[in-house]
């Protein structure tokens, strides 16, 4: 894989991640907490996958590599809730 590739791949992770904050209403932080819940997503949405027995809906395909678009994105909502509900609060200071 080269450093295209890579970068290619953190792209798509980023605006799967960006995609999932913005579906559960929950966002901490910028680009790289972005690209981190678009991986964290992808790993959880292919083992929920696996284990419903779903098909992959929408994948790329970076040479070799597939990233799963639709499973990234559902696998970073659950995530980002979790973390949401996890979480404490943020307070507001007037």
């Amino acid at each position: 894989m080269g450093l295209l590739d890579l970068l290619i791949l953190l792209v798509v992770a980023g605006v799967c991640g960006a995609i999932a904050q913005a579906i559960a209403g929950f966002s901490r932080g910028g680009c790289f907490v972005s690209i981190a819940v678009g991986f964290i997503g992808a790993l959880f949405g292919m083992w929920l996958q696996r284990q419903t027995g779903l098909p992959e809906i929408f994948t790329i395909d970076v040479n070799g590599n597939k990233f799963p678009i639709v499973w990234s994105i559902i696998g970073g909502v659950l995530f980002a809730v979790a973390v949401g509900l996890l979480s404490q609060p943020r307070r507001v200071i007037d």
